[in-house]
This record gives structure tokens, C-alpha cells and sequence, in this order.
């Protein structure tokens, strides 16, 4: 069972399409072999509020496309044994991911589903500033989803 919660922010519109997100989230889920009872939550924000966050967690001081906080086990003080994991939230930046499908040639849906991919695959452990074959891996994850969901690149 995978529970998504996904909130999208007042000042986002209303074309976000909640329903790609939580098709995102189980397909690269179950490509990964997770079958454990999981929850994972999404905020789907601008460009101000992802800066903010940017810069309170991370250090960094300007906006960017997404987010993932993974779930610190160290934290965990009682969990029931039927409570579905918490895998931590991913945070995605609406006013990014249209600038980014114009700028790469391709539907707002597919960066969308692309920036959902990639937040989840960092929750399960991928990180792709380790190093280039870490990089390779995560990208190659991150388009067998899309193409799973038939959003596949565009072609150049």
C-alpha cells in the first residue's frame, strides 16, 4: 500500500495534475522493488516558497526545480507495526517545471512526472552528486518511469 499525501500551494495553479504525481510515486516505487506499506508526502509550490526552503535547509540561497527530505529513522520515537513507512516529503516547484519544459522542448506533464520521479528516487537512497555512475543510475531509473508512463523525451 502506498499512501501519498500531495498539497498543492495557493499560489501554484489549478492545472497541476495531482493524479500524475501519485502514478509517479508508485510506478518508481514499484520499479524499485519496494513492496512494503510506504507514505511519502508532496507540496507542490513556487518559485518563492522552494527558495525559502532552499535556503533554511540546505544552504542555498536561490530557488530550485525540487526537493527531498528523506525520513531520518534516528527520529522514530513509536511507530506502529500496522502504520504504513514514511519515506519523507518531496517538495517541487510548479513555476520551475513549466520553465524547464519550455526550455527542454517537452510537455509540462512530463517535467512534472520527471521532478516527481527524481524527488522519490532520492528518498529511496539515489543521489546523483555522489559520483557520474550514481548519476547514470539515477537517470536511468528516472526514464524507465517516464517511459512506463509513456512520457518519454523529447526528440532533438
Amino acid at each position: 500500500m502506498i499512501e501519498i499525501g500531495i498539497s498543492v500551494a495557493d499560489a501554484v495553479t489549478d492545472a497541476v495534475d495531482t493524479t500524475l504525481i501519485e502514478r509517479v510515486v508508485a510506478v518508481v516505487l514499484s520499479q524499485a522493488n519496494v513492496r512494503a506499506s510506504v507514505s511519502v508526502s508532496v507540496l507542490v509550490t513556487d518559485d518563492a516558497e522552494i527558495h525559502a526552503l532552499n535556503r533554511d535547509y540546505r544552504g542555498v540561497d536561490d530557488p530550485t526545480d525540487v526537493l527531498s527530505f528523506a525520513e531520518d529513522d534516528d527520529d522514530i520515537f513509536v511507530v506502529s507495526p500496522e502504520a504504513p513507512r514514511y519515506l519523507g516529503d518531496i517538495v517541487l516547484s510548479y513555476e520551475r517545471a513549466l520553465a524547464q519544459a519550455d526550455d527542454y522542448g517537452h510537455s509540462p506533464q512530463r517535467e512534472l512526472a520527471y521532478l516527481t520521479a527524481h524527488g522519490v528516487l532520492h528518498l529511496l537512497g539515489y543521489d546523483h552528486e555522489r559520483s557520474p555512475e550514481d548519476a547514470a543510475a539515477m537517470r536511468e531509473r528516472e526514464e524507465a518511469a517516464l517511459e512506463a508512463l509513456g512520457l518519454q523525451r523529447a526528440q532533438s
